[in-house]
């Protein structure tokens, strides 16, 4: 998609060098890039994403994009960053991300400065859709859901308890399954009972992540994600009880960075 300014959007499948090969990235953005995209003109390439948190990590990544943009300077970097710059871009502040996992990090104007280490979805990603789809879950099988809201989850997601089960502890990438009851609640976020689960989940995160910063309470607070995005109206009630300052609700962060790089 090419817009007013002349930029054009191409999408990939998510990529996290954890899991991904640097083949299986060579290949996919070779398929992407192969139309449209003239590849030897490329002058700079900025990557932020999951997974990219040390030298090796970021290599994977490196070493694919220049098999494909081989003219280009090429700066790899962990999304943390890329939360902060779309967010804060060259002032202080604190950067969070809300999606189907969660992080956060302090951000000094130029560099990511403090980081609360992220456990993952299994012990931790406390605010996220996973963490979330966990809350309501376990409020439908210890028979905690209220009638009305148990009804209709089970209109949405027949089965019941085999087919959840079945879902979280027999497929791949649980963690996203369990996102995905975020779109019930957000049908439903106005119902008492999903207001405490969602501001429980939410106070959690700004306790154990957004609190441990220096001066979180006079540098405003950041997010992106669609998580963050869709109920900022309880993340601000959360942020306001404790006398931090809101900042901005981003629910993608490209056209931000694009910015970025552009005005940098």
């Amino acid at each position: 998609m090419v817009n007013n300014s002349g930029t054009k959007t191409i999408s990939t499948m998510g990529f996290n060098p954890v899991f991904h090969t640097e083949n299986k990235i060579y290949q996919e953005l070779q398929e992407a890039f192969d139309n449209g995209v003239n590849a030897e003109k490329a002058t700079h390439v900025f990557y932020y994403g999951a997974g990219c948190w040390d030298s090796k990590l970021k290599g994977i990544v490196n070493n694919a994009l220049m098999r494909i943009f081989f003219k280009a300077n090429i700066e790899v970097q962990h999304d943390l960053l890329g939360a902060a710059r779309a967010t804060c871009g060259r002032e202080p502040g604190i950067a969070c991300i809300l999606g189907t996992g969660s992080n956060s990090c302090l951000y000094d104007g130029a560099d990511v400065t403090d980081n609360v280490t992220n456990l993952g979805y299994l012990i931790g990603d406390e605010g996220s859709g996973t963490h979330l789809g966990k809350s309501l879950v376990r409020a439908y099988f210890y028979r905690e859901l209220p009638l009305e809201l148990k009804e209709e989850l089970d209109k949405v997601y027949p089965g019941g308890k085999e087919k959840m089960l079945s879902h979280i502890y027999g497929k791949e990438t649980p963690n996203v399954y369990l996102a995905s009851f975020t779109r019930f609640m957000s049908q439903h976020k106005n119902h008492p009972f999903i207001q405490r689960l969602l501001y429980s989940s939410f106070a959690e995160f700004i306790d154990r992540h957004a609190r441990k910063y220096h001066n979180h309470l006079s540098l405003p607070v950041h997010f992106i994600g669609s998580v963050a995005y869709y109920f900022q109206d309880v993340i601000r009630v959360v942020l306001e009880e404790r006398a931090m300052r809101p900042g901005n609700f981003i629910q993608k962060p490209i056209d931000n960075l694009v910015s970025f790089h552009l005005e940098n």
